[in-house]
């Protein structure tokens, strides 16, 4: 009664006016699913890789009309008729199919439609709501919003170098009242920043991209705000950055911060946030603190901090199996980003997840710079009980209709909810 019977792809929009792809599909049951895939501007080297058409005289360059016709010839012929319940068989044929180990052939964006809208078809066709039907059984929770509320680096220019400045509504005892603390904060960073004459026009994530002298002034704007909120940074709201090193790296190993006209070394930026944590506590994560290819300085930076603050990999990771298990070996890092278009399937995602949760390392599911309205790193988030969720600022409708359906599957749990909460950031923060 799951077989798949139909397989429909088209090409929508997505959050920054770019093409994307939506694939729907339905089955003989009459269950019917559609995902959209989102695309990051800030990515990682070892990425999966979305395809994208070349074409200069649709959308510059942009257009996913190939990976559709993926979608709609060779991978349905490949998976009609397939079982949905099934997902690491149907995954395994979308891999084997692409060929590629980035899959660059069908595209990443194609591949991951596929498989996403299988598991909703499924979870509709099991009448379970997706986080229940990826939990299977085991115990769910409601993550920890990390959002971002300050846009700097690739997602806003003429901001900082860090790309982003999070608020963790971490100290609360349920997903609604932390949601609401999160968007007051919001609201006080807002009247900050205007009352100061700055922009309080918003970047790619929903988040404010003001002009700053250096890159310590969005953590002191922060910490004004949350008080501002009637909040206690560090007992009821805490702090968060996704530096995204990668991205002002130089070839010879520095760090060029410039907004401050500043070179580092790999010592000096591990100082930088060393001295941080001392001054602003609040910190508890920060994310791409270096860039992907310096293992040698993640593990040291580890040893260095590791122990006072959560070290997400997401450039060095890429939310790639067997990259997190050479990361968990090397110890460099403790936390590791998930982000689905990253490496394809479904199923490669919820092995990435088994091999940190196995490692003890937290865990961030995150969306994209450019998002689309699918829902599913909501439910992924409960379903597997990941702690943290990052969907960007409680701002644009691509954004806060990850947090609403976050609200909907509390209120859905009902007295069952649990949320994360602090609790997440515990293991990180012994000073």
């Amino acid at each position: 009664m799951t077989k798949i019977t139909e397989i429909m792809a088209r090409e929508v929009l997505d959050s920054r006016a770019n093409p994307t792809v939506e694939v729907d599909i339905v089955l003989s049951d009459g269950a019917t699913s559609r995902s959209l895939v989102p695309s990051g501007a800030s990515t990682g080297s070892a990425e999966a890789l979305e395809l994208r058409d070349g074409d200069p005289q649709r959308f510059s360059n942009r257009g996913v009309l190939k990976a559709v016709d993926n979608v709609g010839a060779e991978i349905a012929e490949a998976i009609v008729g397939a079982d949905a319940s099934d997902q690491a068989a149907i995954d395994k044929t979308l891999i084997e199919l692409d060929g590629t180990p980035d899959k660059s052939r069908l595209g990443a964006n194609a591949v991951l439609g596929v498989s996403l809208a299988v598991a909703r078809a499924a979870a509709q066709s099991a009448g379970q709501p997706l986080y229940a039907y990826l939990a299977r059984g085991n115990p769910v929770t409601l993550p920890v919003p990390m959002l971002n509320v300050i846009n700097g680096g690739r997602h806003a220019a003429n901001s900082a170098d860090f790309q982003e400045f999070m608020v963790v509504p971490a100290g609360f005892d349920s997903f609604s009242r932390a949601l609401r603390a999160g968007v007051e904060v919001y609201h006080a960073l807002r009247g900050i920043l205007s009352d100061r004459g700055l922009s309080t026009l918003i970047g790619d994530e929903g988040g404010f991209a003001p002009t700053l002298a250096t890159n310590e002034a969005p953590v002191e704007v922060l910490i004004e705000a949350i008080e501002a909120a009637g909040y206690i940074p560090g007992e009821h709201v805490f702090l968060a950055m996704d530096v995204a090193a990668s991205e002002f790296a130089t070839k010879d190993g520095g760090y060029n911060l410039a907004r401050e006209n500043k070179m580092l070394t790999t010592d000096g930026l591990i100082d930088r946030y060393e001295e941080w944590l001392d001054k602003y506590p609040a910190i508890v994560s920060i994310e791409d603190g270096l860039t992907e290819v310096d293992w040698t300085g993640w593990v040291k930076m580890t040893d260095r901090i590791g122990s006072r603050v959560q070290l997400v990999g997401d450039d060095l990771l890429v939310t790639n199996p067997e990259i997190i298990r050479r990361g968990v070996e090397a110890r460099a890092g403790n936390a590791a980003l998930i982000k689905l278009n990253q490496i394809g399937t479904l199923t490669e995602t919820l092995e990435a997840i088994r091999i940190a949760h196995d490692a003890g390392w937290g865990m961030v599911i995150s969306h994209r710079s450019g998002e689309t309205e699918d829902t599913s790193i909501a439910d992924l988030a409960v379903g597997v009980a990941a702690g943290q969720i990052k969907a960007g600022a409680p701002a644009r409708a691509e954004r806060t209709a990850k947090y609403n359906q976050l609200l909907r599957i509390e209120e859905e749990l009902g007295d069952d909810a649990v949320y994360a909460g602090a609790s997440v950031y515990s293991q990180f923060t012994s000073r």
